[in-house]
């Protein structure tokens, strides 16, 4: 058993390595307990991500619920067509034809934090660039190769890529290992980073939407523990404090 834990670290090394491009992933700094933060990341994905992405775990309501937004604001801002509040969120694009368009089926983004990671979402919305070699004349320095388009290129800008050297055993070769702005967007570089860390706060807080109340409970199951192994010491002392 211990030699399968060694070997199965060991081969999941080389793919956390991979899940990232080789690309240094910079902190996504978020707060679940900020519900501002997670309202304008509601909005921001709402308003950019579920044309492609849908949400299909978390219902309309419970988000609602969570994040401190009135039902009435939940129909006016939040709810998609015809959807009702119960309902869960999900998109209208069939996968067939996401893999007409796209080339692969569209992935679901409601676990795509616990899969990947907060850190991972957070830099990869920041490190597209511009590539005319790619379908959608884009790549991201994150995930090399990426197969969808930059919808937030109208917010963020242009950026084109810091090449570098790497040397190998069949010599150097030109990597990416950067970005830089190259055409202004609508919004600043920090305010489009302050959205960015707002959808992925938001994303965080759908991929496990208890984390918070479980953190909150786990510090009563502690406070438990401890009383009760008091309690089980002393009543271990009572018992044998007659034997010798």
């Amino acid at each position: 058993m211990k030699k399968l834990i060694i070997a199965s670290v060991l081969g999941l090394i080389p793919v956390l390595g991979l899940a990232s491009g080789g690309a240094h992933l910079e902190s996504a700094n978020i707060d679940l307990t900020d519900q501002a933060s997670l309202q304008r990341g509601a909005k921001a994905y709402l308003e950019n991500c579920v044309g492609c992405h849908s949400l299909q775990y978390m219902r309309y309501n419970r988000m609602a619920e969570d994040l401190g937004i009135a039902e009435a604001d939940l129909r006016k801002d939040y709810i998609l067509g015809e959807a009702k509040p119960g309902d869960q969120i999900r998109i209208p694009m069939r996968a067939e034809d996401a893999e007409k368009w796209f080339g692969v089926a569209v992935p679901d983004l409601t676990l795509v934090t616990r899969w990947r990671s907060p850190d991972w979402l957070y830099t990869y919305l920041k490190s597209f660039y511009a590539d005319p070699t790619r379908p959608y004349g884009v790549n991201n320095v994150v995930f090399p190769a990426v197969g969808m388009p930059h919808v937030l290129q109208g917010l963020q800008g242009i950026q084109e890529p810091v090449m570098a050297e790497a040397h190998g055993a069949e010599g150097a070769a030109p990597v990416v290992t950067g970005v830089k702005l190259v055409q202004a967007g609508s919004l600043s570089p920090e305010a489009y980073d302050a959205l960015v860390r707002d959808l992925t706060n938001f994303l965080a807080y759908v991929g496990e939407p208890m984390k918070l109340e479980r953190q909150r409970l786990g510090w009563y199951v502690l406070g438990f523990l401890v009383i009760f192994f008091i309690i089980a010491y002393l009543l271990k002392k009572e018992y044998w404090k007659d034997v010798h």
